[in-house]
């Protein structure tokens, strides 16, 4: 058994490689096909010069992401099959003693190492890519910051929760999997509450919307369709970057509207109520409370597997661990479930692709024109350089949002029913 589990793992890595690498291939040949002239739908409304440079941007990181694909799946390979996490642990053991604290500081170091891993790409597309075709805004300086607040967050707020886990594994035997998958809800759900308040400001800084035109017409279109929120915030995203997005962070009454600096200064009032309106719909079709129930469905299933697999000798010994060790099985479990998950992709982007469609129906509806909206969406796509004429299958796996042409033809469908 162990020799087929090996053989599987093996089969993945090398399977799910193959098809990113093939999807990326397909990919720059649909969008070379199409770079001769801009599509017929956007003649009007895109230059040559931003469509040939959005295709030039789309081929750069295609290209790019090949070098990283490759190197994550040969790193994720090193590191199950060479025995150094085994090595490692038992040299963290060493160190540290054999503790449930020493075993969450292993996985605790395990994630800081491998994530040291990709700094370096993480470097260039900041730097190189990005900066290469006008995005990047950020300094060296505060992209240091950000992942040593990262780093400080994650050992502040993810060793104590790896300790509890691994603390309830003893404390209540085979069942421990379902109240660890409660805590993490708990803890999730909560983070969700603070995160405006306590998290994401330590990364960025929100200013009320200056009273005004654009700020009365929001808050007026948000109690036309019955949504309250504590403020609209705009963030100064431009610090880091000239892409610019929407969002809402909190729960409940302490829901708060967020702008990107870089929005507000690309879109004109009709545009941005279009925006909010669309962000609205998500609220009302439910689409938020769909998402984190399946996520949290996500982690009880993935919880009850560990709890299962941690039990089986091939599953850790195969790999160089003692059988029934948890801290390693959490490790193995979370460094082989992107090999299976990915296969799913397609299915979950379906389903968030069918939320934007049923948000754009909503804000077309809401403002009684889908203009506004339209016209947002071009202006968006145009400055964030985006693929407008990716290959099915490819967005399939990797697009949560519908292409911009798919957008404006569901929106036309909508207006014609």
């Amino acid at each position: 058994m162990t020799a087929i589990f090996l053989i599987l793992c093996a089969g993945l890595i090398g399977a799910k490689w193959t098809a990113q690498i093939w999807l990326e291939w397909l990919n720059q040949r649909h969008v070379r096909r199409h770079a001769g002239e801009v599509p017929p739908a956007f003649a009007n409304s895109i230059t040559p010069e931003t469509y040939a440079k959005s295709v030039a941007y789309t081929l750069a990181k295609s290209r790019f992401d090949m070098v990283e694909l490759t190197w994550g799946a040969a790193l994720l390979a090193v590191v199950l099959f060479s025995g150094v996490l085994p090595r490692f642990q038992l040299a963290f053991e060493r160190a540290a003693g054999v503790s449930i604290w020493a075993d969450a500081g292993f996985l605790v170091a395990a994630g800081v190492l491998l994530s040291a891993a990709d700094l370096p790409f993480e470097w260039h597309a900041q730097f190189h890519l990005e900066e290469r075709f006008g995005f990047n805004t950020t300094t060296a300086a505060t992209w240091w910051m950000d992942r040593v607040k990262g780093l400080l967050l994650a050992l502040a707020l993810g060793y104590p929760l790896l300790v509890l886990i691994l603390k309830l594994v003893g404390w209540l035997g085979a069942g421990w999997w379902f109240w660890a998958w409660v805590c993490v809800a708990a803890f999730q759900l909560g983070l969700m509450l603070a995160a405006p308040v306590l998290i994401l400001p330590l990364f960025n800084k929100f200013t009320p919307l200056p009273p005004g035109e654009l700020r009365d017409g929001l808050l007026d279109l948000g109690r036309r369709a019955g949504f309250r929120a504590r403020d609209i915030q705009v963030m100064d995203g431009s610090k880091r970057s000239r892409h610019s997005n929407a969002f809402f962070t909190g729960l409940g009454r302490f829901r708060r509207i967020v702008l990107f600096d870089t929005l507000v200064r690309q879109l004109d009032r009709g545009e941005m109520e279009a925006v909010l309106a669309h962000e609205i719909g998500h609220y009302k079709k439910g689409h938020i409370p769909k998402t984190i129930a399946l996520s949290l469905g996500g982690g009880l299933l993935a919880f009850y597997l560990v709890s299962v697999l941690a039990r089986q000798a091939w599953f850790l010994g195969g790999l160089g661990f003692a059988p029934g060790r948890m801290a390693p099985a959490l490790l193995i479990f979370a460094l082989l479930s992107g090999v299976v998950t990915f296969w799913m992709s397609p299915l979950f982007h379906g389903l968030s692709r069918r939320h934007e469609y049923e948000a754009d129906a909503f804000a077309a509806g809401l403002i009684q024109q889908r203009q506004p909206l339209i016209a947002a969406l071009r202006k968006l796509n145009e400055q964030n350089l985006s693929n407008l004429t990716p290959h099915p299958l490819y967005s399939g796996f990797y697009y949560s949002h519908p292409t911009l042409l798919e957008r404006e033809a569901a929106l036309e469908r909508t207006a014609g029913a």
